[in-house]
């Protein structure tokens, strides 16, 4: 059996454009079936989004203002949204959720039916400020298909978007000589809660998966090096930076802090090589365009809200509350579905934790002076980010940071730390195809669980049978294809991080000990027992 997954394993990552492929496939899958198994608008804020798309996708790129009384996190106020002109039923979205969010034990089933009116009025989105890039992609489909079908559409090509940026992270992971280690990195950054998001019409999607591939890329350029793969592997920065920037301003601030700590982490002398290549001045060109055209957009349209923030909300006491909520903020980075109001069960949480423990723990033990301080700075910054964010905002804003926010750049600590423990902990000292083996298998059966208790709550409620036979609420397909698509795809997946890993580099590659990889054509050598 080990030896069937091992050849599996081999065959899809014999080369990087298959590889590609298969990684596509399986995390298109994975999202796809949240896209599916989430009811319409079952997601954070989704309806704005799917309103924000529709009407990029129909040239509307901006909108009048309108002042729309709201609550959030308890707290009164006035939004002020973006009015566009779209077909009537549009309007329907808001109300989809408002039955069954925040109530566990209800299932989905209560939500109205959408209307099919097409004629055309002005609905509102709160995410009419937002950058037009990521709605022109995800917005499209809407104009060929009406009614809910084109709103899964819309979900599925969020999820195609997702699912290519990760596909381009695992390919540059392969790349590494350890890349069974490599790729549990990126196993392990590709949270429950980062599939769910790429699933929705929402921008934390697309934040979360270019935030792993900047990440991987741009750790490999400057822990990995490798003249041939330098090219390919800049362009995979620029273009996941590409997407980070032009989703939210939030996104320059998460590719600043990985230029950050990947420059603490570089090899000696590998800096000065880089700055040496045309394709990164280009790149960083391109970079610097859409810094500008996202900060002009941003400059142009401010939230001009009006939140009715208690005055005992003080900069002091939002930065307790905050702080107190940081195990709460590291749950819904791992998986909290729905509305913030269907957790994962704690088998997944479990897991989770103690892979990211464990790799957290290798790094710390393999690393040297500065690797050892960027995975403390690493850690530290996970829970003061927030802290600092909140506070800055609450007296305007409330209180309303999520964990899922920080995720783009929190996705650095599980590749910072198998890449520093894989780079350098020497040939033979650690099991690292048995901790993968393990690891691996452990990760792909905490995500099926957390994708099955979701779909549970939507079908039945929380406090429905455990096997929702009965449901009340279902997915178009039904809730046992999707479960058995997404175990399939959860399992297959991980399947590549069993590939054998690749021959030490030789001397005459002029590689060094870095642990760059061999050319893709290289046969793999047999691994040693254990």
């Amino acid at each position: 059996m080990i030896s069937a997954l091992t050849r599996a394993a081999d065959w899809s990552a014999r080369t990087p454009k298959r590889l590609w492929a298969v990684a596509f496939t399986l995390f298109f899958a994975l999202s796809a079936s949240w896209a599916a198994a989430t009811p319409l608008g079952g997601s954070p804020d989704e309806h704005a989004h799917f309103i924000r798309a529709a009407a990029v996708a129909r040239g509307q790129l901006g909108g009048p203002e309108v002042m729309v009384p709201h609550m959030v996190a308890g707290i009164e106020g006035k939004f002020a949204e973006t009015g566009v002109q779209l077909p009537q039923w549009y309007a329907q979205l808001p109300k989809q959720h408002e039955c069954y969010a925040w109530k566990e034990g209800t299932p989905a089933s209560c939500a109205p039916a959408l209307g099919h009116s097409g004629k055309t009025v002005q609905v509102t989105t709160a995410a009419g400020r937002y950058h037009p890039a990521y709605y022109l992609a995800t917005g499209w489909p809407s104009l060929l298909v009406k009614g809910p079908h084109g709103l899964y559409l819309m979900r599925l090509a969020s999820a195609a978007l997702c699912s290519a940026l990760l596909a381009g992270a695992v390919v540059t992971a392969a790349e590494w000589r350890r890349r069974s280690a490599a790729l549990l990195g990126v196993f392990a950054a590709a949270t429950p809660m980062a599939l769910y998001m790429g699933g929705m019409v929402n921008p934390s999607g697309g934040e979360i998966a270019a935030g792993i591939l900047v990440w991987t890329a741009l750790l490999s350029v400057l822990m990995s090096p490798d003249a041939r793969l330098l090219n390919r592997r800049l362009a995979r920065v620029g273009v996941g930076g590409l997407v980070l920037i032009n989703i939210r301003p939030l996104g320059l601030i998460w590719f600043a802090g990985a230029v950050f700590f990947a420059l603490l982490l570089q090899q000696r002398g590998v800096l000065g090589q880089v700055l040496r290549r045309k394709a990164l001045w280009a790149w960083t060109a391109l970079l610097g365009a859409a810094t500008v055209g996202a900060l002009l957009w941003a400059g142009a349209h401010p939230d001009n809200s009006v939140i009715n923030t208690p005055k005992t909300l003080t900069m002091k006491e939002a930065a307790r509350q905050t702080f107190g909520n940081t195990e709460t903020y590291v749950h819904q980075m791992l998986g909290y579905f729905g509305w913030l109001d269907t957790p994962a069960p704690a088998f997944t949480w479990l897991v989770w934790l103690g892979v990211l423990a464990v790799l957290t723990a290798l790094g710390l033990v393999y690393g040297r002076g500065r690797e050892v301080v960027a995975l403390l700075g690493m850690l530290v910054a996970i829970v003061v980010v927030p802290v600092v964010a909140q506070t800055l905002q609450a007296e305007k804003l409330g209180m309303v940071w999520q964990g899922r926010y920080l995720l783009p750049f929190a996705v650095g600590l599980p590749l910072m730390a198998v890449m520093t423990a894989a780079g350098r902990s020497p040939e033979g000292s650690f099991p690292w195809r048995r901790l993968t083996g393990f690891a691996v298998a452990g990760l792909a059966l905490a995500d099926a669980a957390a994708f099955f208790w979701t779909l549970r709550r939507f079908a039945v409620g929380t406090s429905g049978p455990w096997v929702p036979f009965a449901a009340h609420w279902a997915p178009p397909g039904g809730w046992m294809l999707w479960t058995a698509v997404y175990t399939a795809a959860a399992f297959a997946v991980v399947l590549p991080a069993l590939v054998r890993d690749r021959e030490p580099a030789a001397p005459e590659d002029g590689l060094g000990q870095d642990g760059a990889a061999r050319p893709w054509q290289q046969r793999p050598r047999v691994p040693a027992a254990g």
